[in-house]
């Protein structure tokens, strides 16, 4: 039997460099089959023209896991998690398995944070991506590893941050605005994609409260997995306990 593709797929603002520690722990347990997919705008090229709204990213992505041999194992995280729940709304049978953090995202209660809002409004927006192009490397360091990014991933972030990822910011998250996300999670309840695994990071607020995100889990009939003492980036900060709960949630969905 040929081995399970895992696919990788990453938010805002960052490049695939968030995967590192996972990926070594992937490794060191002998998942060898591994790719990351930038998203346009994200640490890849955007395409002539790219509007990079939802729609386009969805399709984006459901283009490029239909290039896949066999069957996918998909991750994914913060923004990367939007797309594939796109993805996955119109297209529930594209993978084997999937597993995602800020399900929330979908809760009909949810609103969306504090730089999201910032971003859906017009100057402010430009202003703030503006500020994150311009930040100097060491303060972007500094910043992005007290949110739980090592120093070494945020600096490798850095450098693929510019005025293109800017302007995708700002494109992707006000075609995002409510009550996108609202219609989006009931196309995506309707599609319960089978073999979900919604990922819960205890200091991860970005995608509301936890209950919100269990709702969605039942709904969809996804199990859940905990990941304690952890924020946004518990890829990073915990790759370890990471990689166990991957490969557990991968062998359950082989029995």
């Amino acid at each position: 039997m040929a081995e399970t593709t895992k696919v990788l797929v990453h938010g805002n603002p960052e490049t695939s460099a968030i995967w590192d520690l996972l990926v070594d722990e992937l490794a060191r347990n002998g998942v060898a089959k591994i790719i990351r997919l930038s998203p346009p705008g994200f640490g890849s090229p955007t395409p002539t023209g790219w509007g990079a709204t939802v729609v386009e990213y969805r399709d984006w992505l459901i283009g490029e896991l239909k290039k896949i041999d066999g069957e996918i194992d998909l991750v994914a995280h913060d923004w990367g998690a939007g797309h594939v729940f796109s993805a996955l709304a119109a297209r529930p049978n594209l993978v084997r398995s999937w597993a995602a953090d800020c399900v929330g995202l979908m809760h009909h209660d949810y609103e969306w944070h504090s730089n999201a809002k910032e971003w859906q409004t017009p100057d402010v927006g430009e202003k703030a991506v503006a500020g994150l192009v311009a930040i100097s490397d060491s303060d972007f360091v500094a910043l992005f590893s007290a949110l739980g990014m090592t120093a070494d991933i945020a600096a490798q972030v850095k450098r693929g941050i510019n005025n293109e990822m800017a302007r995708c910011i700002l494109a992707l998250y006000r075609d995002a605005a409510q009550p996108r996300m609202a219609e989006l999670g009931r196309q995506f309840i309707a599609a319960a994609p089978a073999n979900g695994l919604v990922i819960v990071a205890t200091k991860d607020h970005y995608a509301g409260p936890v209950e919100n995100m269990m709702q969605i889990a039942q709904q969809v009939n996804a199990k859940t997995a905990t990941i304690t003492d952890a924020g946004h980036w518990w890829m990073c900060e915990q790759p370890q306990f990471a990689a166990s709960m991957l490969i557990k949630h991968w062998n359950s969905v082989a029995v």
